[in-house]
């Protein structure tokens, strides 16, 4: 038994609620950790995970929590007169986030998410990039969740208010692994979102993955018009620029045509994001498939200067 017993972080995570949400459903409602050891933290046996896991569904749900501890208490088993008795209670929807074929980790902040639980959400991104890294956080957990907030709003409308509360918390959440990175030297990388274009996030994840892999760059964020993007590769001189496109909306190619005629043209012109076609590309403009090779390709440039300069 104590080999299934689970920390409170670990179940926190596992059900995508915040420690402090777990601590108030033992102290309010009695579902606390049964498992004892003396001389150590009380830990959460299977049993109590499953009757957490149904205070967790049914509050999502919409049921108040004292009905759902109600329910939780009497075990998973739950009967189908129970749970038409238990979606009578409901006082709110009981949408939920599609987030595809990716684990638990990203089901748990797709339920948080929904609970608007700020804190549930900011734990798990912190969680994920100490433990797996920009890269892999970006694929597994949050691109499922933020593609499946999308296609939610795509067919109902909705979840504007969800959308914009996880964005924020991912934004606080690059911005703390930038600012802990340890690059040195003049920033090489420019990153900026193509005219007209907000979609900034997948940007920021760029930023993060090239600080955690201790390359510099410049930000220059969301809607940079091509006149104030060349003004920039002018004064700067970058070796590489990132042109980040959500849309075909704003993936101008004319963008990147200038960007090539400037007097101090980078070595490498990233075309990245969906909204670029390959075939309308100019010549000399490459376009990575995903994040990992947009940093793997950043991270060519600078080695490539790094022995230019040791020459």
């Amino acid at each position: 038994m104590a080999d299934e017993a689970l920390s409170a972080g670990a179940v926190a995570r596992r059900l995508g609620v915040a420690v402090t949400t777990l601590r108030t459903w033992h102290q309010r409602y009695g579902l606390g950790p049964s498992h004892h050891v003396p001389g150590h933290h009380r830990r959460y046996t299977p049993a109590d995970l499953a009757r957490l896991e149904i205070m967790r569904k049914l509050t999502a749900e919409g049921v108040a929590p004292a009905e759902a501890a109600r329910w939780a208490k009497q075990g998973p088993a739950v009967s189908p007169g129970a749970e038409l008795r238990m979606r009578g209670v409901r006082d709110g929807g009981g949408q939920t986030i599609p987030v595809g074929r990716a684990g638990p980790v990203a089901r748990g902040m797709a339920r948080a998410a929904m609970r608007l639980d700020s804190v549930a959400i900011s734990e798990t991104i912190a969680h994920s990039l100490a433990r797996d890294g920009v890269v892999a956080t970006w694929d597994g957990l949050l691109r499922p969740v933020l593609a499946g907030i999308g296609e939610r709003h795509a067919a109902t409308a909705g979840l504007i208010e969800v959308e914009h509360l996880v964005s924020r918390c991912v934004s606080e959440a690059f911005a703390a692994v930038a600012r802990a990175g340890t690059a040195t030297g003049p920033p090489r990388i420019l990153l900026s979102c193509a005219d007209e274009e907000q979609h900034s996030l997948p940007l920021e994840a760029l930023a993060a993955a090239l600080a955690e892999a201790g390359v510099a760059y410049r930000m220059l964020g969301a809607r940079v018009p091509v006149a104030a993007l060349i003004e920039a590769v002018n004064r700067t001189g970058p070796a590489a620029v990132v042109i980040w496109s959500h849309t075909r909306a704003t993936a101008d190619p004319g963008q990147l045509g200038a960007l090539l005629g400037v007097p101090r043209r980078p070595l490498l012109v990233l075309a990245a994001g969906p909204g670029w076609r390959a075939d309308t590309l100019p010549a000399g403009v490459v376009r990575p498939v995903d994040l990992a090779e947009a940093v793997s390709l950043a991270l060519a440039v600078r080695d490539s200067l790094d022995q230019s300069t040791g020459d």
